[in-house]
Protein backbone atom coordinates (compact mmCIF):
# COMPACT_ATOMS: atom_id res chain seq x y z
CA UNK A 1 0.00 0.00 0.00
CA UNK A 2 1.20 3.47 -0.86
CA UNK A 3 0.61 5.77 2.09
CA UNK A 4 -0.57 9.25 1.22
CA UNK A 5 2.23 10.90 3.12
CA UNK A 6 1.34 14.58 2.91
CA UNK A 7 -2.36 14.27 3.87
CA UNK A 8 -1.34 11.86 6.65
CA UNK A 9 1.29 14.30 7.91
CA UNK A 10 -1.20 17.20 7.84
CA UNK A 11 -3.78 15.08 9.69
CA UNK A 12 -1.21 14.04 12.29
CA UNK A 13 -0.18 17.67 12.85
CA UNK A 14 -3.83 18.60 13.35
CA UNK A 15 -4.30 15.80 15.90
CA UNK A 16 -1.28 17.01 17.86
CA UNK A 17 -2.46 20.64 17.79
CA UNK A 18 -5.94 19.60 18.98
CA UNK A 19 -4.41 17.79 21.95
CA UNK A 20 -2.25 20.77 22.88
CA UNK A 21 -5.22 23.13 22.55
CA UNK A 22 -7.32 20.86 24.77
CA UNK A 23 -4.75 21.14 27.57
CA UNK A 24 -4.63 24.92 27.15
CA UNK A 25 -8.43 25.10 27.13
CA UNK A 26 -8.67 23.12 30.35
CA UNK A 27 -6.19 25.60 31.87
CA UNK A 28 -8.11 28.74 30.90
CA UNK A 29 -11.78 27.72 30.58
CA UNK A 30 -12.62 28.68 34.17
CA UNK A 31 -11.51 32.27 33.49
CA UNK A 32 -14.30 32.98 30.98
CA UNK A 33 -17.45 31.49 29.47
CA UNK A 34 -17.15 28.58 27.02
CA UNK A 35 -18.67 30.56 24.13
CA UNK A 36 -16.54 33.62 24.84
CA UNK A 37 -13.43 31.45 24.75
CA UNK A 38 -14.53 29.94 21.45
CA UNK A 39 -15.09 33.45 20.04
CA UNK A 40 -11.60 34.57 21.03
CA UNK A 41 -10.15 31.32 19.70
CA UNK A 42 -11.52 31.72 16.20
CA UNK A 43 -11.20 35.48 15.99
CA UNK A 44 -7.47 34.99 16.55
CA UNK A 45 -7.45 32.04 14.14
CA UNK A 46 -9.14 34.11 11.41
CA UNK A 47 -6.68 36.96 11.93
CA UNK A 48 -3.87 34.45 11.39
CA UNK A 49 -5.40 33.07 8.19
CA UNK A 50 -6.49 36.34 6.55
CA UNK A 51 -3.00 37.73 5.72
CA UNK A 52 -2.00 34.36 4.26
CA UNK A 53 -5.12 34.29 2.09
CA UNK A 54 -4.50 37.83 0.83
CA UNK A 55 -0.82 37.19 0.12
CA UNK A 56 -1.46 33.86 -1.58
CA UNK A 57 -3.79 35.36 -4.16
CA UNK A 58 -6.41 32.70 -3.38
CA UNK A 59 -9.08 35.17 -2.24
CA UNK A 60 -11.35 33.80 -4.93
CA UNK A 61 -15.11 34.23 -5.13
CA UNK A 62 -17.44 31.48 -4.05
CA UNK A 63 -20.53 30.61 -6.07
CA UNK A 64 -23.61 32.12 -4.41
CA UNK A 65 -25.18 28.72 -3.88
CA UNK A 66 -22.11 27.61 -1.88
CA UNK A 67 -21.87 30.58 0.48
CA UNK A 68 -24.57 29.49 2.92
CA UNK A 69 -23.52 25.79 3.13
CA UNK A 70 -19.87 26.68 3.75
CA UNK A 71 -20.89 29.28 6.34
CA UNK A 72 -23.16 26.78 8.12
CA UNK A 73 -20.39 24.16 8.13
CA UNK A 74 -18.03 26.73 9.62
CA UNK A 75 -20.56 27.69 12.29
CA UNK A 76 -21.08 24.04 13.20
CA UNK A 77 -17.38 23.04 13.05
CA UNK A 78 -15.93 26.09 14.76
CA UNK A 79 -18.79 27.47 16.79
CA UNK A 80 -21.10 24.70 17.95
CA UNK A 81 -18.42 21.98 18.21
CA UNK A 82 -16.00 24.02 20.31
CA UNK A 83 -18.73 25.56 22.45
CA UNK A 84 -20.04 22.07 23.28
CA UNK A 85 -16.52 20.80 23.99
CA UNK A 86 -15.67 23.76 26.22
CA UNK A 87 -18.99 23.35 28.03
CA UNK A 88 -18.34 19.64 28.57
CA UNK A 89 -14.89 20.32 30.01
CA UNK A 90 -16.56 22.21 32.85
CA UNK A 91 -18.15 18.99 34.13
CA UNK A 92 -15.73 16.15 33.31
CA UNK A 93 -11.94 15.71 33.40
CA UNK A 94 -10.04 16.39 30.18
CA UNK A 95 -8.95 12.73 30.01
CA UNK A 96 -12.49 11.44 29.84
CA UNK A 97 -13.44 14.19 27.41
CA UNK A 98 -10.55 13.13 25.16
CA UNK A 99 -11.69 9.50 25.26
CA UNK A 100 -15.27 10.40 24.31
CA UNK A 101 -14.02 12.73 21.58
CA UNK A 102 -11.90 9.85 20.24
CA UNK A 103 -15.13 8.36 18.85
CA UNK A 104 -14.94 11.12 16.20
CA UNK A 105 -13.38 8.86 13.50
CA UNK A 106 -15.80 6.02 14.27
CA UNK A 107 -18.75 8.36 13.81
CA UNK A 108 -17.16 9.75 10.64
CA UNK A 109 -16.65 6.27 9.21
CA UNK A 110 -20.28 5.30 9.81
CA UNK A 111 -21.61 8.54 8.32
CA UNK A 112 -19.31 8.41 5.29
CA UNK A 113 -20.35 4.82 4.59
CA UNK A 114 -24.05 5.64 5.02
CA UNK A 115 -23.77 8.47 2.47
CA UNK A 116 -21.78 6.33 0.04
CA UNK A 117 -18.61 8.43 0.29
CA UNK A 118 -16.46 5.57 1.58
CA UNK A 119 -16.46 1.80 1.60
CA UNK A 120 -16.28 -0.01 4.92
CA UNK A 121 -13.40 -2.49 5.06
CA UNK A 122 -12.24 -4.80 7.82
CA UNK A 123 -8.80 -3.11 8.16
CA UNK A 124 -10.42 0.31 8.39
CA UNK A 125 -12.94 -0.79 11.03
CA UNK A 126 -10.26 -2.56 13.08
CA UNK A 127 -7.95 0.42 12.73
CA UNK A 128 -10.51 2.88 14.08
CA UNK A 129 -11.47 0.57 16.97
CA UNK A 130 -7.80 0.01 17.86
CA UNK A 131 -7.14 3.74 18.02
CA UNK A 132 -10.05 4.19 20.43
CA UNK A 133 -8.77 1.29 22.57
CA UNK A 134 -5.28 2.78 22.45
CA UNK A 135 -6.58 6.14 23.62
CA UNK A 136 -8.34 4.45 26.53
CA UNK A 137 -5.14 2.62 27.56
CA UNK A 138 -2.97 5.71 27.16
CA UNK A 139 -5.26 7.78 29.38
CA UNK A 140 -5.65 5.03 31.97
CA UNK A 141 -7.42 6.12 35.12
CA UNK A 142 -7.70 9.68 33.81
CA UNK A 143 -10.44 8.47 31.48
CA UNK A 144 -12.57 7.08 34.31
CA UNK A 145 -11.79 9.33 37.27
CA UNK A 146 -14.67 11.24 38.76
CA UNK A 147 -15.70 14.73 37.77
CA UNK A 148 -18.55 16.78 39.19
CA UNK A 149 -22.13 16.19 40.18
CA UNK A 150 -23.47 16.56 36.63
CA UNK A 151 -21.00 14.37 34.77
CA UNK A 152 -23.60 13.09 32.32
CA UNK A 153 -24.15 16.65 31.07
CA UNK A 154 -20.46 16.99 30.24
CA UNK A 155 -20.31 13.54 28.64
CA UNK A 156 -23.33 14.25 26.45
CA UNK A 157 -21.92 17.64 25.42
CA UNK A 158 -18.56 16.16 24.39
CA UNK A 159 -20.22 13.32 22.45
CA UNK A 160 -22.44 15.85 20.66
CA UNK A 161 -19.29 17.81 19.86
CA UNK A 162 -17.68 14.73 18.28
CA UNK A 163 -20.85 13.96 16.29
CA UNK A 164 -21.00 17.54 15.02
CA UNK A 165 -17.40 17.30 13.83
CA UNK A 166 -18.00 13.98 12.11
CA UNK A 167 -20.98 15.37 10.16
CA UNK A 168 -19.01 18.41 9.05
CA UNK A 169 -15.97 16.35 8.02
CA UNK A 170 -18.13 14.32 5.64
CA UNK A 171 -20.15 17.23 4.25
CA UNK A 172 -17.12 19.45 3.52
CA UNK A 173 -15.92 17.17 0.70
CA UNK A 174 -17.73 18.66 -2.34
CA UNK A 175 -16.59 22.19 -1.45
CA UNK A 176 -12.98 21.15 -0.90
CA UNK A 177 -13.01 19.56 -4.35
CA UNK A 178 -14.20 22.85 -5.85
CA UNK A 179 -12.22 25.48 -3.92
CA UNK A 180 -8.74 25.68 -2.31
CA UNK A 181 -8.66 24.81 1.39
CA UNK A 182 -7.20 28.15 2.48
CA UNK A 183 -10.08 30.47 1.48
CA UNK A 184 -12.63 27.87 2.58
CA UNK A 185 -10.95 27.76 6.00
CA UNK A 186 -10.91 31.55 6.35
CA UNK A 187 -14.52 32.05 5.20
CA UNK A 188 -15.86 29.24 7.39
CA UNK A 189 -13.97 30.62 10.39
CA UNK A 190 -15.27 34.15 9.74
CA UNK A 191 -18.85 32.85 9.66
CA UNK A 192 -18.32 31.13 13.00
CA UNK A 193 -16.93 34.34 14.54
CA UNK A 194 -20.12 36.20 13.62
CA UNK A 195 -22.27 33.41 15.06
CA UNK A 196 -20.22 33.15 18.25
CA UNK A 197 -20.30 36.92 18.76
CA UNK A 198 -24.09 36.76 19.09
CA UNK A 199 -23.90 33.93 21.64
CA UNK A 200 -21.00 35.51 23.54
CA UNK A 201 -23.05 38.66 24.05
CA UNK A 202 -25.34 36.55 26.21
CA UNK A 203 -22.35 35.69 28.42
CA UNK A 204 -21.57 39.39 28.87
CA UNK A 205 -18.47 39.23 26.67
CA UNK A 206 -18.99 42.78 25.33
CA UNK A 207 -20.01 44.26 28.67
CA UNK A 208 -16.40 44.52 29.83
CA UNK A 209 -12.91 43.68 28.67
CA UNK A 210 -11.90 40.01 29.06
CA UNK A 211 -10.07 39.34 32.30
CA UNK A 212 -7.40 36.68 32.06
CA UNK A 213 -4.28 36.07 34.02
CA UNK A 214 -1.02 36.53 32.05
CA UNK A 215 -0.84 32.76 31.69
CA UNK A 216 -4.47 32.74 30.59
CA UNK A 217 -3.78 35.22 27.79
CA UNK A 218 -0.85 33.13 26.58
CA UNK A 219 -3.11 30.08 26.53
CA UNK A 220 -5.81 31.96 24.56
CA UNK A 221 -3.31 33.19 21.96
CA UNK A 222 -1.85 29.69 21.59
CA UNK A 223 -5.32 28.18 21.19
CA UNK A 224 -6.21 30.75 18.53
CA UNK A 225 -3.04 30.39 16.47
CA UNK A 226 -3.09 26.59 16.65
CA UNK A 227 -6.74 26.62 15.58
CA UNK A 228 -6.00 28.69 12.48
CA UNK A 229 -3.06 26.55 11.42
CA UNK A 230 -4.66 23.26 12.43
CA UNK A 231 -7.94 23.85 10.65
CA UNK A 232 -6.29 24.79 7.39
CA UNK A 233 -4.26 21.56 7.56
CA UNK A 234 -7.45 19.66 8.43
CA UNK A 235 -9.40 20.90 5.42
CA UNK A 236 -6.39 20.50 3.15
CA UNK A 237 -6.14 16.84 4.18
CA UNK A 238 -9.91 16.28 3.85
CA UNK A 239 -9.68 17.43 0.24
CA UNK A 240 -7.03 14.80 -0.54
CA UNK A 241 -7.90 11.73 1.55
CA UNK A 242 -11.04 9.92 2.79
CA UNK A 243 -12.61 11.54 5.84
CA UNK A 244 -12.10 8.45 8.03
CA UNK A 245 -8.39 8.32 7.25
CA UNK A 246 -8.07 12.00 8.20
CA UNK A 247 -10.18 11.98 11.37
CA UNK A 248 -8.54 8.82 12.74
CA UNK A 249 -5.45 10.92 13.46
CA UNK A 250 -7.43 12.71 16.17
CA UNK A 251 -6.39 9.74 18.30
CA UNK A 252 -3.07 11.59 18.62
CA UNK A 253 -4.75 14.46 20.49
CA UNK A 254 -5.22 12.72 23.88
CA UNK A 255 -1.76 11.14 23.53
CA UNK A 256 -0.36 14.63 23.05
CA UNK A 257 -2.35 15.87 26.03
CA UNK A 258 -0.94 13.06 28.18
CA UNK A 259 2.63 13.80 27.10
CA UNK A 260 2.23 17.51 27.72
CA UNK A 261 0.77 16.76 31.14
CA UNK A 262 3.83 14.66 31.95
CA UNK A 263 6.21 17.31 30.58
CA UNK A 264 4.61 20.47 31.95
CA UNK A 265 2.58 19.30 34.93
CA UNK A 266 4.76 16.43 36.20
CA UNK A 267 1.95 13.93 35.57
CA UNK A 268 2.83 10.26 35.34
CA UNK A 269 3.15 8.59 31.92
CA UNK A 270 3.00 4.84 32.61
CA UNK A 271 4.00 1.71 30.70
CA UNK A 272 0.30 1.11 29.98
CA UNK A 273 0.20 4.54 28.37
CA UNK A 274 3.08 3.54 26.11
CA UNK A 275 1.17 0.37 25.16
CA UNK A 276 -1.83 2.56 24.33
CA UNK A 277 0.36 4.65 22.03
CA UNK A 278 1.49 1.46 20.28
CA UNK A 279 -2.14 0.44 19.72
CA UNK A 280 -2.89 3.86 18.27
CA UNK A 281 0.05 3.47 15.87
CA UNK A 282 -1.19 0.04 14.73
CA UNK A 283 -4.71 1.41 14.36
CA UNK A 284 -3.48 4.30 12.19
CA UNK A 285 -1.60 1.85 9.98
CA UNK A 286 -4.63 -0.39 9.55
CA UNK A 287 -6.92 2.54 8.79
CA UNK A 288 -4.62 3.54 5.92
CA UNK A 289 -4.05 0.02 4.64
CA UNK A 290 -6.68 0.02 1.92
CA UNK A 291 -5.12 2.12 -0.85
CA UNK A 292 -8.11 1.59 -3.11
CA UNK A 293 -10.09 4.08 -1.00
Amino acid sequence: MTLRVRPAAASAATGILVGAAMVATRFVVDQTGPVSLALLRYAIGFCCLLPVVLLSGKHMRFARRDLLPIALLGIAQFGILIALLNYGLRFIPSGRAALIFATFPLLTMVLAAALGHERLTVPKILGVLLTIAGVGLALGEKAIQGGGAHEWVGELAVFASALCGAVCSVLYLPYLRTYPALPVSAFAMLASVGFLAILAAGEGFFASAPRFTPGGWLAVVFIGVSSGVGYYLWLWALGRAPATQVTVFLALSPITAAWLGALLLAEKFSTISALGLALVAVGLWLAHRDARE
